[in-house]
């Protein structure tokens, strides 16, 4: 079952936005515009999933993840379920603390913590009501604690090659595709050698491995939009759930129900 795509901006989030950050809540499928920012910021779903979709690939960001988007590079979101998204702008000086390139962490306890007391609005949507030496002191925290966590391969990277973009767009359409990579390398007009090699090339990842992580980005927006755990296992090309259990665990960090349950 492919991931939706949309080209417009419908719909809209209800917002509550200040310089330093802020609010969105989107709805199911929700979606906004290509934009970039002169500042970098880290973007958090504290409830439903985001995809953030860049150049350089697609990012997926569920309620245990945090990204980094940094300045000046172009992006888009979009909202997998009703989506509590919060937004960290981060000045230079810690910017340059983190990559240069867009980026998901495993976000710990206390960085979620920080996260919401850092983007919760008071009312009226007014900014946090802390001094803002404390708000320096929580954004720094936060730093802190990302430079300490793992990076997470929830990523589809863009591939380069026309072969690897049609096999892409196929297995996109229809992540339960079982076709082996010979089939697929007939559908595109490359062997499975020549497309072995340019997985490893361009992608750093072997077609096996490129595929897994495909079909968990896929599960993780079925999850969101409320599938259960044996209906995702099956859209997403798994006919056993236990071996799409354990694939998902491996990648995202916690199984497919608890996720789906809201935990982390």
């Amino acid at each position: 079952m492919p991931v939706p795509r949309h080209d417009g901006e419908s719909p809209g989030p209800v917002s509550s936005v200040w310089p330093s950050g802020g609010r969105h809540l989107w709805p199911s499928g929700g979606t906004g515009a290509e934009r970039a920012h002169g500042r970098g910021h880290l973007v958090y779903a504290a409830t439903g999933v985001l995809t953030v979709r860049t150049g350089r690939g697609t990012w997926v960001v569920p309620a245990n993840r945090v990204a980094w988007i940094p300045a000046a590079f172009p992006h888009r979101h979009r909202a997998h379920g009703d989506t509590d998204m919060r937004i960290v702008f981060l000045p230079p000086s810690l910017a340059r603390l983190v990559p240069d390139r867009p980026v998901v962490f495993l976000a710990s306890p206390l960085a979620r913590e920080v996260l919401l007391a850092l983007t919760t609005p008071g009312e009226g949507g007014e900014p946090p009501t802390r001094a803002p030496a404390a708000l320096a002191r929580l954004r720094r925290v936060l730093v802190d604690e990302l430079r300490e966590a793992r990076e997470q391969p929830l990523h589809l990277p863009e591939p380069r090659d026309d072969r690897l973009r049609a096999l892409a767009r196929i297995l996109s359409a229809n992540p339960a595709d079982t076709t082996s990579l010979a089939g697929l390398g007939r559908a595109v007009g490359a062997s499975p050698r020549t497309l072995s090699r340019l997985f490893r090339e361009e992608l750093s990842l072997t077609f096996y491995e490129w595929r897994t992580q495909l079909r968990v980005c896929h599960a993780l927006v079925l999850l969101a939009e409320g599938h259960d755990t044996t209906r995702t296992a099956h859209a997403c090309g798994w006919t056993n759930p236990s071996a799409f259990i354990q694939a998902f665990t491996r990648l995202v960090g916690t199984t497919p129900g608890r996720h789906r349950a809201g935990g982390v």
